[in-house]
């Protein structure tokens, strides 16, 4: 099991910035990627950035340039900065883990999300 616990979302205006913290707990040795997914008003949550363990990033080809993730395995914690923040970034922003179990089981786990809200 892993639990996860996002902050730092919140209300900024266009061209400004946030910092994104997800803290994990329980499990977290089996963690192989984690990352951050968004969900605007009535669309569907898609992936934002993700990092797996052996560092490597993928990145949404939206935000690719304006944000960026990084980890800290020793806090078990993971960031997501976003700069330059769009109107089109406002959404609640979910942080995830895809665990690998005993015997080759995969897990997704989800945080309860932090609302994104960048204004004009």
């Amino acid at each position: 099991q892993v639990q996860l616990v996002e902050s730092g979302g919140g209300l900024v205006q266009a061209g400004g910035s946030l910092r994104l913290a997800c803290a994990a707990s329980g499990s977290t040795a089996s963690i192989k990627i984690i990352g951050w997914y968004r969900q605007g008003p009535g669309k569907l949550r898609d992936l934002v950035a993700r990092i797996n363990s052996g560092g490597t990033t993928n990145y949404a080809d939206s935000v690719k340039g304006r944000f960026s993730i990084s980890r800290d395995n020793a806090k078990n914690m993971v960031y997501l900065q976003m700069n330059s923040l769009k109107i089109e970034d406002t959404a609640v922003y979910y942080c995830n883990a895809v665990v690998v179990g005993t015997a080759g089981l995969v897990s997704n786990y989800w945080g309860q999300g932090t609302q994104v809200t960048v204004s004009s």
